[in-house]
Protein backbone atom coordinates (compact mmCIF):
# COMPACT_ATOMS: atom_id res chain seq x y z
CA UNK A 1 0.00 0.00 0.00
CA UNK A 2 1.50 3.34 -1.03
CA UNK A 3 1.52 6.56 0.98
CA UNK A 4 -1.50 8.09 -0.81
CA UNK A 5 -3.63 5.00 -0.31
CA UNK A 6 -2.70 4.89 3.37
CA UNK A 7 -3.65 8.56 3.79
CA UNK A 8 -6.93 7.97 2.00
CA UNK A 9 -7.75 5.05 4.27
CA UNK A 10 -6.91 7.18 7.31
CA UNK A 11 -9.25 9.84 5.91
CA UNK A 12 -12.06 7.34 5.45
CA UNK A 13 -11.61 6.17 9.04
CA UNK A 14 -12.29 9.75 10.13
CA UNK A 15 -15.44 9.77 8.00
CA UNK A 16 -17.13 6.95 9.87
CA UNK A 17 -19.69 7.96 12.46
CA UNK A 18 -19.63 4.74 14.43
CA UNK A 19 -20.69 1.12 14.39
CA UNK A 20 -23.94 -0.52 15.33
CA UNK A 21 -23.95 -4.31 15.32
CA UNK A 22 -20.92 -4.42 13.02
CA UNK A 23 -22.32 -1.99 10.46
CA UNK A 24 -20.69 1.30 9.52
CA UNK A 25 -23.04 4.29 9.50
CA UNK A 26 -22.39 7.01 6.98
CA UNK A 27 -23.80 10.51 7.18
CA UNK A 28 -24.18 11.04 3.45
CA UNK A 29 -26.38 8.76 1.41
CA UNK A 30 -24.27 7.12 -1.29
CA UNK A 31 -21.15 7.74 0.82
CA UNK A 32 -19.96 4.17 0.44
CA UNK A 33 -20.27 4.48 -3.34
CA UNK A 34 -18.44 7.80 -3.28
CA UNK A 35 -15.61 6.32 -1.21
CA UNK A 36 -15.38 3.45 -3.67
CA UNK A 37 -15.25 5.90 -6.59
CA UNK A 38 -12.48 7.85 -4.84
CA UNK A 39 -10.47 4.70 -4.06
CA UNK A 40 -10.74 3.46 -7.66
CA UNK A 41 -9.73 6.90 -8.92
CA UNK A 42 -12.89 7.62 -10.88
CA UNK A 43 -12.79 10.91 -12.82
CA UNK A 44 -12.75 13.85 -10.41
CA UNK A 45 -15.71 15.69 -11.99
CA UNK A 46 -17.83 12.55 -11.57
CA UNK A 47 -16.85 12.24 -7.90
CA UNK A 48 -17.46 15.92 -7.13
CA UNK A 49 -20.81 15.80 -8.93
CA UNK A 50 -21.73 12.73 -6.88
CA UNK A 51 -20.83 14.51 -3.65
CA UNK A 52 -22.94 17.53 -4.62
CA UNK A 53 -25.86 15.36 -5.70
CA UNK A 54 -25.82 13.41 -2.42
CA UNK A 55 -25.66 16.64 -0.45
CA UNK A 56 -28.45 18.28 -2.47
CA UNK A 57 -30.73 15.25 -2.10
CA UNK A 58 -30.21 14.83 1.62
CA UNK A 59 -30.57 18.49 2.57
CA UNK A 60 -33.23 19.22 -0.02
CA UNK A 61 -34.01 22.42 -1.89
CA UNK A 62 -30.33 23.36 -2.23
CA UNK A 63 -27.90 23.52 -5.14
CA UNK A 64 -24.25 22.70 -4.45
CA UNK A 65 -21.14 23.42 -6.48
CA UNK A 66 -17.60 22.29 -5.69
CA UNK A 67 -14.88 24.17 -7.50
CA UNK A 68 -11.28 23.02 -7.73
CA UNK A 69 -8.77 25.76 -7.00
CA UNK A 70 -6.60 26.83 -9.89
CA UNK A 71 -4.52 29.95 -10.46
CA UNK A 72 -7.06 31.33 -12.90
CA UNK A 73 -10.16 30.05 -11.08
CA UNK A 74 -13.25 32.21 -11.29
CA UNK A 75 -14.50 33.94 -8.20
CA UNK A 76 -17.86 32.88 -6.88
CA UNK A 77 -19.21 36.44 -6.67
CA UNK A 78 -20.50 36.37 -10.28
CA UNK A 79 -22.14 32.99 -9.65
CA UNK A 80 -23.78 34.29 -6.47
CA UNK A 81 -25.09 37.31 -8.40
CA UNK A 82 -26.55 35.06 -11.10
CA UNK A 83 -28.06 32.81 -8.43
CA UNK A 84 -29.71 35.86 -6.86
CA UNK A 85 -31.29 36.69 -10.22
CA UNK A 86 -33.07 33.34 -10.00
CA UNK A 87 -34.21 33.93 -6.44
CA UNK A 88 -31.51 31.77 -4.86
CA UNK A 89 -29.73 32.77 -1.64
CA UNK A 90 -26.30 31.77 -0.41
CA UNK A 91 -26.91 28.88 1.97
CA UNK A 92 -23.31 27.99 2.83
CA UNK A 93 -19.82 28.69 1.53
CA UNK A 94 -16.67 26.91 2.63
CA UNK A 95 -13.14 26.21 1.47
CA UNK A 96 -12.04 22.65 0.79
CA UNK A 97 -8.76 22.29 2.69
CA UNK A 98 -6.26 19.41 2.81
CA UNK A 99 -4.86 18.13 6.13
CA UNK A 100 -1.68 20.12 5.39
CA UNK A 101 -3.84 23.32 5.14
CA UNK A 102 -3.50 23.53 1.35
CA UNK A 103 -6.59 25.11 -0.18
CA UNK A 104 -7.90 22.61 -2.73
CA UNK A 105 -11.16 24.22 -3.74
CA UNK A 106 -14.43 25.51 -2.39
CA UNK A 107 -18.01 24.46 -1.81
CA UNK A 108 -20.81 26.88 -2.57
CA UNK A 109 -24.42 26.10 -1.73
CA UNK A 110 -27.53 28.02 -2.69
CA UNK A 111 -31.08 27.72 -1.38
CA UNK A 112 -34.47 29.06 -2.46
CA UNK A 113 -35.15 30.61 0.97
CA UNK A 114 -32.71 32.64 3.08
CA UNK A 115 -31.57 30.39 5.92
CA UNK A 116 -28.50 28.83 7.52
CA UNK A 117 -27.67 25.13 7.79
CA UNK A 118 -29.17 23.27 10.75
CA UNK A 119 -26.71 21.27 12.91
CA UNK A 120 -27.50 17.99 11.10
CA UNK A 121 -27.11 19.71 7.71
CA UNK A 122 -23.82 21.20 8.84
CA UNK A 123 -22.57 17.67 9.66
CA UNK A 124 -23.48 16.59 6.13
CA UNK A 125 -21.67 19.60 4.67
CA UNK A 126 -18.54 18.85 6.71
CA UNK A 127 -18.61 15.24 5.50
CA UNK A 128 -18.99 16.37 1.88
CA UNK A 129 -16.08 18.81 2.24
CA UNK A 130 -13.91 16.04 3.71
CA UNK A 131 -14.77 13.67 0.84
CA UNK A 132 -14.05 16.42 -1.69
CA UNK A 133 -10.67 17.13 -0.05
CA UNK A 134 -9.67 13.46 -0.26
CA UNK A 135 -10.74 13.20 -3.91
CA UNK A 136 -9.05 16.44 -5.01
CA UNK A 137 -5.84 15.70 -3.08
CA UNK A 138 -5.56 12.22 -4.62
CA UNK A 139 -6.25 13.66 -8.07
CA UNK A 140 -3.56 16.32 -7.59
CA UNK A 141 -1.04 13.76 -6.34
CA UNK A 142 -1.79 11.43 -9.24
CA UNK A 143 -1.50 14.23 -11.77
CA UNK A 144 1.76 15.55 -10.30
CA UNK A 145 3.28 12.03 -10.36
CA UNK A 146 2.41 11.62 -14.04
CA UNK A 147 3.36 15.18 -14.97
CA UNK A 148 6.06 16.48 -12.58
CA UNK A 149 6.16 20.26 -12.37
CA UNK A 150 2.98 20.74 -14.41
CA UNK A 151 0.31 20.85 -11.71
CA UNK A 152 -0.05 24.62 -12.03
CA UNK A 153 -0.83 24.30 -15.74
CA UNK A 154 -3.24 21.42 -15.27
CA UNK A 155 -6.42 21.79 -17.28
CA UNK A 156 -9.52 22.36 -15.18
CA UNK A 157 -11.89 19.45 -14.58
CA UNK A 158 -14.70 21.29 -16.33
CA UNK A 159 -16.35 24.61 -16.56
CA UNK A 160 -18.41 26.30 -13.92
CA UNK A 161 -22.10 26.31 -14.68
CA UNK A 162 -23.08 29.59 -16.29
CA UNK A 163 -26.74 30.20 -15.65
CA UNK A 164 -28.53 31.93 -18.52
CA UNK A 165 -29.96 35.33 -17.74
CA UNK A 166 -33.18 36.28 -19.50
CA UNK A 167 -34.08 39.92 -19.64
CA UNK A 168 -37.79 40.56 -20.03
Amino acid sequence: MNKSQRRMLEGTEKLRTGRVEGEIHYLLSFEEKLLHAISTRAPLPKILNGICSALDCQIGKVISLISVTAEDACEFAPIAMEAALFGLHTFHSERVIAPDNEVLGSLEMYCCVPRCPAPREFQLIQRAVCLAAIAIKLENEGYSQCNPGRLKNRPGPGSILNWPVLMN
